[in-house]
């Protein structure tokens, strides 16, 4: 049996390792087109627009923070796993569940609410819906003590009209949303 030379030149004695090459750092997205960006806004303002109506209507105003922050997922950045349909909506309603449990189990408060948030965590990782702003939702419903069903049903409704607006701003823009549903 053979074996093949050596590839390369052959290492003077003494003489140190060649050193490794210097790793790529990771650069920034690349900036996108302003058509992109003014219809993601557009969007995401139309949809905030009607989340805020509905919730003013109903007396809900604290769910605004954590969708704003999905709408800012499903528009900036739809290839995401935390983007996708499965997430936004799953990811929410299981927060906001996870949230009544705690609510349930310990009462309205701040030590609930932290209680809530982090294991809201799990729970959407359990489930394959990893959504970070649904955390906040969990939040909200131990600190606030919603109605259970009024709140669910705010909550699912608000959460497909953000799928629905983003994907009608995925079609405006050219871009691909959603990347998968379940």
């Amino acid at each position: 049996m053979t074996t093949a030379p050596p590839s390369g030149p052959a290492p003077t004695p003494g003489a140190a390792p060649a050193p490794a090459p210097a790793p790529t750092r990771p650069r920034p997205p690349a900036r996108p087109r302003v058509r992109v960006v003014a219809l993601a806004t557009a969007v995401s303002v139309t949809a905030l627009l009607v989340v805020v109506a509905a919730g003013a209507v109903l007396h809900e105003p604290l769910l605004i923070p954590p969708l704003a922050a999905s709408m800012a997922l499903v528009a900036g950045a739809p290839d995401l796993p935390l983007s996708q349909p499965r997430s936004v909506v799953g990811g929410q309603l299981l927060s906001a569940l996870t949230g009544f449990a705690v609510l349930a189990v310990a009462g309205p408060g701040m030590w609930s609410a932290a209680v809530a948030g982090g294991l809201a965590l799990g729970v959407m990782m359990l489930a394959r819906t990893p959504h970070s702003p649904a955390a906040a939702t969990a939040v909200i419903v131990a600190l606030q003590s919603p109605p259970f069903l009024l709140f669910l049903a705010l909550l699912a409704l608000a959460a497909l009209l953000l799928v629905a607006v983003g994907l009608a701003g995925a079609r405006a823009t050219g871009r691909a949303y959603p990347t998968y549903w379940f």
